[in-house]
């Protein structure tokens, strides 16, 4: 009798252009798992500086490998250029991330290339980028919209995160190379905690088929990130998601939403279901919500949740009216549970292994 083969689904991280290539080499340097990385960029000498599996340098014969000197049209033209080897690295893949910094030339004109590339080989494709801080000037803000546009029609998911919101998030003294760094750990937010729900093995395990359940062709995405120690921690990480400043927009009418929830190995599935109870509230009544927790022992007594909406009626969020938080912590601590696991996903297994950090 032949054994069963060990299919995995097969996911590959692209970042292209300067912040996407920044957004990548930060995902190596905390040693996200069970993805391959992809560097593509205009500029030579920081795809040098980069440890991805892949490299591809796309500006050698249009831009002499100086990058793209904030043009989209070049970066556009460069990935076009290069199309072939971009579908070469691509091939194969179950899933493809594109990550980028959205405003310059390679990233803002490339993205979409990559992204158009990645669907038509049949994986499913989501956008991962970032908008422009209002300092980086008005030409940017003006080319990341237009270029925000373009790779939301070549993408499956598109998730925008507003830099500018980050400001919300940290010290008003932080410095800009701090401010960066936090859009680079965003980034990576957004990309593992969809991954991690694949790849790791946890409390509650997705598969591929769930993710792309709620991912495929869903449109415009919102993202939303908490974390919380001490009594209720679950709970008051998951209000601090649905409330994040990252949430330009409301999650109401959300008809697919992607729950992540890690922690270590005291993580607790009447707590787990707290915290998914109260993302279940905020969402559309009809939602297919799917979520999984994750076992990672370097997180002590913390618990982080990520929670990725999309499935939108217009295709877009409506923007919340009062661009604040939907809900302050501690404000449901009380009478969001429900008894027993929602029935779309149950524990089928106990933890295996710790995940890695």
């Amino acid at each position: 009798m032949t054994p069963p083969h060990n299919y995995l689904a097969v996911i590959k991280v692209v970042g292209i252009g300067g912040g996407g290539v920044n957004a990548v080499n930060r995902m190596i340097e905390v040693g996200l798992k069970g993805v391959e990385f992809i560097a593509i960029n205009t500029d030579a000498q920081a795809l040098l500086m980069s440890d991805a599996d892949v490299k591809l340098d796309v500006g050698r014969e249009l831009t002499r490998g100086l990058g793209a000197g904030a043009q989209p049209d070049v970066g556009r033209q460069a990935a076009e250029d290069h199309r072939e080897e971009i579908e070469e690295v691509l091939k194969g893949a179950d899933m493809v991330f594109v990550t980028a910094g959205e405003g310059g030339g390679t990233g803002t004109g490339g993205a979409p290339v990559v992204a158009s590339i990645a669907r038509k080989l049949g994986a499913l494709t989501i956008g991962v980028v970032t908008r422009p801080f209002a300092f980086e000037g008005k030409r940017r803000a003006v080319q990341a919209e237009s270029g925000i546009e373009e790779l939301r029609n070549e993408c499956d998911t598109l998730i925008v995160i507003p830099n500018d919101r980050l400001l919300q998030l940290g010290d008003r003294n932080v410095s800009v190379m701090d401010a960066f760094r936090t859009a680079d750990q965003v980034l990576l937010s957004g990309v593992q905690g969809i991954t991690d729900l694949i790849t790791t093995p946890g409390l509650i395990n997705l598969d591929f088929a769930d993710v792309k359940s709620v991912m495929s062709g869903a449109g415009s995405a919102l993202m939303g990130i908490g974390s919380a120690r001490g009594d209720n921690r679950a709970l008051l990480a998951a209000e601090q998601a649905i409330a994040s400043p990252l949430l330009e927009a409301s999650m109401e009418g959300a008809h697919g939403v992607l729950l992540s929830i890690s922690g270590g190995s005291d993580l607790g599935l009447f707590e787990i279901n707290e915290a998914a109870s109260l993302v279940s509230d905020a969402a559309h009544p009809d939602a297919n919500i799917i979520f999984g927790a994750v076992i990672d022992d370097a997180l002590g007594d913390e618990v982080r949740v990520t929670v990725i909406a999309a499935g939108f009626d217009s295709g877009k969020p409506n923007v919340r009216k009062d661009g604040a938080a939907a809900s302050l912590p501690g404000s449901a601590a009380t009478g969001t549970a429900s008894s027993g696991l929602p029935p779309h996903r149950r524990p089928a297994v106990a933890p295996m292994a710790p995940a890695a950090a």
